[in-house]
């Protein structure tokens, strides 16, 4: 009997190492009231939930935190253009700010310090510099909140010009939004997108009147940046 099953416990003991390492990678979400940071102008505190999202990293260790506008004004005329799943946003808009606890990646794969950043949201141009990055043209463009005080909605050039302050390569830091078909059944929450390794944190927010799910990559990056 103990011959029989000699060979059975390391593979045991494999899959157990497997499954741990795989949940040791893990992204977690959860309801949370961290203060909105002071660096944040006060006409844009304003603005902003004093409910935010926690989401934990690897090991759950701190990774970000999220505030999202109270009221995210709605498009008078809702976007139907292709690759598009958010056409009720406004570009340019204030969306909500973020806290990155750790230097992270961007879409893009940039290099981005930690610290508070803002989030406004943009659509990815049509244009062939940006062709093959995403299928879905949806983004947060972060913007460093000591130069970015105005709650006013920003014209796309000079939402791209704040927010490539808070890279070193020239590119506007970009956060793609991307479909909520994979969204857990709890929100907040985070998953995995195994096809094209990403993790995104989905969570609730209210654009116009309407609650209204959103799904942001808060890990990986496009494979052609």
């Amino acid at each position: 009997m103990i011959r029989r099953f000699a060979h059975f416990f390391p593979a045991v003991a494999l899959a157990l190492a497997f499954a741990t390492s795989a949940s040791a990678q893990d992204y977690k979400a959860a309801t949370s009231a961290v203060p909105v940071p002071p660096e944040i102008s006060s006409a844009i505190r304003a603005l902003l939930s004093p409910a935010s999202t926690s989401v934990a990293g690897p090991g759950g260790s701190p990774y970000c935190e999220i505030w999202m506008r109270t009221g995210i004004p709605a498009a008078a005329q809702p976007s139907s253009a292709l690759g598009v799943n958010y056409g009720t946003l406004v570009e340019g808009e204030v969306v909500g700010a973020i806290h990155f606890d750790v230097a992270v990646k961007d879409f893009r794969n940039q290099s981005v310090k930690p610290g508070t950043y803002l989030m406004r949201y943009g659509q990815q141009p049509v244009d062939g510099n940006h062709q093959g990055v995403s299928d879905y043209r949806d983004f947060f463009l972060l913007t460093p909140p000591d130069q970015d005080a105005s709650a006013d909605n920003l014209a796309d050039n000079a939402m791209y010009v704040l927010s490539r302050k808070t890279t070193t390569t020239g590119h506007p830091s970009v956060w793609s939004l991307v479909p909520t078909d994979s969204a857990p059944a709890s929100l907040p929450g985070a998953a995995q997108n195994t096809d094209e390794n990403f993790w995104a944190v989905y969570f609730k927010a209210a654009i116009g009147s309407s609650p209204t799910t959103l799904g942001l990559v808060i890990f990986g990056h496009a494979a052609t940046p």
